[in-house]
C-alpha cells in the first residue's frame, strides 16, 4: 500500500499517469495498475480522468491529505522525535504558477519565523481548491479568482492582477496583435481552468475566428510551444514571466487588456489561527515585493 500511496502523490503533482511514471521510474501502465488497486481497496474512484489528464476528485483530495500524513508517519518510524509535542500544520492549496513564483520564498520566511510549524502544499486547479477550502479540508488557497460569487462564509484577498498578453514567435513579423491572432495558429489556454475561461470569454466578445492547434493548461508549456513556432497564445504575464524567453515576443492588448486576478480564498480572518494569519501575510508581502 505504501508504494500505491507514493504513486498517488506523484500523479496528483504531475497531472498525468505518464508524467508521474517518468518522475518515479514506472511505465504508464504500471502507474495505472497501482491507482486501480488503490481505488479497488478504497471502494471508490479518486481521480476524474479526462483524456490523458487525471485530476483528483473531492474524495481524492481527502485521500491525498491522508496519504501524505501516513507517509510522513511511515518515514518517521523509529525516529527519536516520538513523544515530542505535535507541530502545528498549515494546509494551503496553490495552483502551479503560484507554486513556482510567490509561494517558495513566502514559505521559507514562514518556517524561519515559525519553526514549530509544518506546512503542506496541495496542488490542483482553482475550482478544486475552492471546494477544499469550503469543505474545511485546507486553511486557504492561492488561486485564480472564480468567475462566480463565493459562498457567503468564504472571503477573497487579491494578491496580484496579471495582464494578458499575446505572445508570438520572435521570427513572426508584425505588431498588430488582432491581425496576428486572426492569422496565426492559436494555442489555447485550457477552458477547464478559470484563466482559460477568461481567454474564452474575451475571444467570444471580440468575435475572433481562430485556427486552433492545441489546448492545454500548463502556462510554461504554452510559452514553450510558442517559442518553438507552433502558434500564438493569450497568456497572463506572471511574476516569473517578467522577461520572456529569447524566442518569444509579447504584445500589449492596449485598451482591450484584461487581467488574471490571483489571490487567496479563505474563511474570515477572525477564524484564522495565528500561523495561518502569518503565512497569509507573508504571501501578500512576497507578491508586493516581487512586483516592485
Amino acid at each position: 500500500m505504501i508504494k500505491e500511496l507514493k504513486t498517488l502523490i506523484a500523479v496528483a503533482r504531475e497531472g498525468t499517469f505518464a508524467a508521474a511514471g517518468n518522475k518515479i521510474g514506472l511505465t504508464q501502465a504500471a502507474v495505472s495498475a497501482q491507482i486501480q488497486r488503490l481505488e479497488a481497496e478504497l471502494g471508490f474512484e479518486i481521480f476524474d480522468r479526462k483524456g490523458r489528464s487525471a485530476h483528483l476528485n473531492r474524495m481524492g483530495h481527502q485521500i491525498l491529505l491522508q496519504a501524505q500524513e501516513l507517509l510522513r508517519l511511515y518515514d518517521n518510524l523509529g525516529s527519536t522525535t516520538i513523544g515530542l509535542p505535535a507541530s502545528v500544520l498549515v494546509n494551503i492549496g496553490a495552483i502551479a504558477s503560484v507554486q513556482r513564483s510567490y509561494l517558495p520564498d513566502a514559505l521559507a520566511r514562514f518556517h524561519q519565523q515559525c519553526p514549530q510549524c509544518r506546512t503542506r502544499v496541495i496542488p490542483g486547479l482553482s475550482m478544486e481548491l475552492v471546494n477544499l477550502v469550503d469543505a474545511g479540508e485546507i486553511d486557504m488557497a492561492a488561486i485564480i479568482r472564480p468567475p462566480f460569487s463565493l459562498q457567503s462564509d468564504l472571503r477573497w484577498t487579491t494578491l496580484a492582477l496579471e495582464p494578458y498578453r499575446l505572445i508570438v514567435p520572435r521570427d513572426v513579423p508584425g505588431d498588430d496583435w488582432s491581425k496576428l491572432l486572426s492569422s496565426q495558429p492559436f494555442i489555447r489556454y485550457d477552458r477547464s481552468s478559470f484563466g482559460g475561461r477568461q481567454v474564452d470569454r474575451f475571444l467570444r466578445q471580440m468575435h475572433f475566428t481562430l485556427r486552433e492547434v492545441c489546448e492545454l493548461d500548463e502556462l510554461e508549456a504554452i510559452i514553450k510551444l510558442v517559442e518553438n513556432g507552433v502558434g500564438v497564445a493569450l497568456v497572463p504575464q506572471t511574476a516569473t514571466d517578467q522577461e520572456w524567453p529569447e524566442g518569444v515576443r509579447a504584445l500589449d492588448l492596449g485598451q482591450h487588456t484584461f487581467h488574471r486576478d490571483i489571490g487567496l480564498v479563505h474563511r474570515s480572518r477572525q477564524s484564522f489561527t495565528e500561523p495561518v494569519r502569518i503565512l497569509a501575510q507573508l504571501i501578500s508581502e512576497q507578491v508586493r515585493t516581487g512586483s516592485e
